[in-house]
């Protein structure tokens, strides 16, 4: 396999007006931005790829409350724009605040079962529990605290159009509430 060698490197760059990306206030010439650096590449007669984005939305349909296996479904979703990434990053987030993404055991179920155990041992649920936010019911507060420790975005590298994870990796979808619902799931793939 032939690698690419590049680096990117701080390139100075006037910025009209003394603003610069997102409205921060530059100097008007600093280093506040990253460029390619083709002087490195290691055969400067070869070309680059010109990097692509691609984006879905996927809707999980509702699971009862604990930790599941989402990545068969996420593969079916992306599976053709993933194919077309030799190398990149998949971003997978998840748009809601009770529920969870993680990466873990793709195997054994006992171990989502002993993480469900685990959650809920660590924070405290139902009417004696300390929370003020409880409008929506007492399992309402826990799913946001559990939905934090978890996270609700994964960053995941494509390697060859496949996501790059170990033989027992797999994406789980912490599902935190008591009734369930349907979740929705948005993948951006980055690479070239």
């Amino acid at each position: 396999m032939q690698s690419l060698l590049w680096s990117i490197a701080p390139v100075p760059v006037q910025v009209p007006g003394g603003v610069g990306v997102g409205g921060i206030n530059k100097s008007s010439s600093s280093s506040c931005c990253f460029a390619l650096r083709t002087d490195t590449l290691s055969d400067p007669s070869s070309t680059m790829a010109a990097p692509k984005w691609a984006q879905k939305t996927i809707t999980l349909p509702p699971h009862n409350r604990g930790c599941h296996l989402i990545t068969p479904k996420i593969l079916k979703e992306i599976g053709e724009d993933l194919s077309g990434f030799n190398c990149g990053l998949a971003n997978v987030f998840l748009q809601h605040t009770s529920a969870s993404l993680t990466i873990n055991e793709n195997y054994d179920s006992d171990v989502r079962a002993d993480t469900e155990t685990f959650l809920n041992k660590i924070v405290p649920e139902g009417r004696s529990a300390p929370w003020k936010h409880t409008l929506e019911g007492p399992d309402d507060m826990p799913a946001h605290i559990k939905s934090s420790m978890f996270g609700c975005a994964l960053t995941i590298p494509i390697t060859n159009g496949k996501l790059n994870m170990g033989t027992w990796q797999g994406i789980w979808l912490c599902e935190h509430r008591d009734e369930p619902t349907a979740r929705k799931v948005v993948v951006t793939l980055n690479g070239v």
